[in-house]
């Protein structure tokens, strides 16, 4: 399944910037930054629940905001990019890690 991460993590304080640098590395583990604090990850079903569970680990529920939405298929019919970045297409590009 494709999914969508969005993120808002409060940075006034030390300790909101270190949450923000490691909400960002874990979804770096599951899929590409399309935005900021927005990721494209495409998962399995335990994947997924993976990812949430870290991701609430990491996060501080009174004072960031963690948005998961999952992206209907085909996606071609259902998202449309626009601007210079290309994000990977995960069917038929190649990932090197």
């Amino acid at each position: 399944m494709m999914i969508l991460v969005s993120y808002d993590v409060r940075t006034e304080t030390p300790a909101g910037r270190r949450r923000l640098r490691r909400v960002a590395k874990v979804c770096l583990n599951y899929g590409q930054r399309v935005q900021k604090s927005v990721f494209e990850c495409r998962v399995n079903q335990a994947q997924y629940e993976a990812l949430e569970r870290r991701l609430l680990e990491e996060i501080d529920l009174n004072e960031d905001n963690l948005r998961f939405y999952r992206l209907t298929e085909p996606l071609a019919q259902h998202v449309k990019e626009y601007g210079v970045f290309r994000a990977i297409d995960f069917e038929n590009d190649s990932l090197v890690i």
